[in-house]
């Protein structure tokens, strides 16, 4: 009799069985290595990471998190380090897996928060910003920011989002992006830039609008690399989402006024900036989602142990006892299932077609996973009582970021009628 592959006690039977065959002994070997990492190494370094925070309103944002660093260097060691970045479509700079071996160790990720994709430099936004300078960006800009994001070195934000315009139709955006001389000036007024905050963030990547006047509005954006620490750059505030800062790395409120960078900076040409988002935000996407079921198991499996627990009884009974929680319960694990299949689904389009050729697939999961974890979270929740919505539990938090995805890469209307109006976060 065949042993399951331990990846079952994080996804199910029926998903592995299809799939198992598309991996390779190496994602196998690999899956398999990060399975006891995330065990032995990144679950218990949890609470130690959220402990390593201060409370100071202003050293939380001076803070690299120790046990984050000390588990970095162990995953290199590994080899389970940069697993987003797939070989197949990044030769020089990606690792020998396919998208759809990577959704199965994302969604292991998923379940630990925004600690654990860090940990093995699987993290956005720097996964979208390493795609692109591996896709678009010149020898000389790969080396100043490609390698040193490779090795986790720095980290990096992507700037899109305008707090005075409509930018879920990135058409709206009206940060100038100009040419003077050898030099591009950028002038703008941006919100909702994850990772800004970031001590280690060196690099924003910014599209702006560089030719208002072309005939074609989908050509009139460019997009720079522009260093974090030039002069006209102001970060105004750390954006919350319901009360959470996510300090260290944060969402933010940010001016770009009259920022000077060498012609040099330019990425892949004047007008190019909406190509360039495709094929960021297409795989930027498809992470999320992949993540997203992960954290909704997650939320399932804290609801089992919950009303499982011995201690806790209702009017006679074991919670799991109650009609209403085992319905709860069935909810959810048929939910994430179909989930899962259809991210698994999409992922194996994008390793066929690339992303352009899964744009169908990559969006019908984009505004379907989101909502479905949310639900899942909420059951959860419900399940703990008033302690389900206070800070002795991560759920509230998962709750709070999966409801900011239905909104992050593209609203979930927008995701449905134009695969072109993202909103980037």
């Amino acid at each position: 009799m065949t042993t399951p592959h331990p990846i079952i006690e994080y996804t199910s039977q029926a998903s592995w069985a299809m799939i198992e065959d598309k991996f390779s002994p190496y994602a196998k070997e690999t899956l398999a290595k990060l399975i006891t990492f995330y065990e032995e190494e990144i679950l218990p370094a949890r609470k130690l990471a959220h402990a390593q925070i201060p409370t100071d309103p202003v050293q939380r944002w001076q803070t690299v998190i120790p046990v984050i660093e000390e588990l970095k260097v162990k995953a290199k060691k590994l080899g389970l380090w940069n697993l987003f970045l797939s070989k197949a479509h990044y030769p020089e700079h990606g690792v020998p897996l396919t998208n759809l071996e990577y959704a199965v160790m994302a969604e292991l990720l998923g379940r630990g928060g925004h600690m654990a994709p860090q940990v093995v430099n699987c993290s956005a936004p720097d996964t979208g910003n390493m795609e692109v300078l591996a896709k678009y960006g010149t020898p000389e800009q790969q080396k100043k920011w490609l390698i040193p994001l490779l090795n986790g070195e720095i980290r990096s934000a992507f700037a899109m989002t305008e707090k005075h315009v409509a930018s879920s139709d990135a058409t709206n955006i009206r940060t100038s992006i100009r040419r003077e001389g050898d030099e591009i000036v950028i002038s703008g007024h941006k919100w909702w830039i994850s990772g800004a905050g970031d001590p280690r963030t060196k690099l924003h990547i910014v599209m702006g609008k560089s030719d208002p006047n072309n005939k074609s509005t989908y050509n009139q954006q460019s997009v720079v690399l522009v260093p974090a620490d030039a002069p006209g750059i102001t970060i105004v505030r750390p954006m919350t989402v319901f009360g959470y800062d996510d300090a260290p790395e944060g969402h933010c409120e940010i001016i770009y006024e009259n920022v000077r960078v060498p012609l040099g900076n330019l990425v892949l040409g004047w007008g190019k900036g909406f190509e360039i988002i495709q094929g960021r935000l297409g795989p930027g996407r498809i992470h999320h989602c992949m993540r997203s079921i992960g954290a909704a198991q997650e939320a399932l499996d804290t609801m089992l142990r919950r009303v499982t627990d011995p201690s806790r009884k209702t009017f006679g009974k074991y919670l799991y006892e109650h009609g209403a929680v085992v319905a709860e319960i069935a909810k959810s694990r048929a939910d994430i299932e179909a989930a899962r299949l259809l991210v698994l689904s999409a992922a194996l389009q994008i390793d066929k077609y690339q992303a352009k050729g899964a744009l169908k697939e990559i969006g019908i999961a984009k505004f379907v996973v989101p909502s479905m974890a949310l639900n899942v979270v909420d059951r959860a929740i419900q399940a703990f009582g008033a302690a389900g919505v206070s800070q002795d539990q991560e759920l509230a938090g998962t709750w709070a970021g999966l409801r900011t995805l239905r909104i992050a890469d593209g609203p979930d209307a927008v995701t449905v009628f134009s695969p072109l109006g993202w909103l980037t976060y």
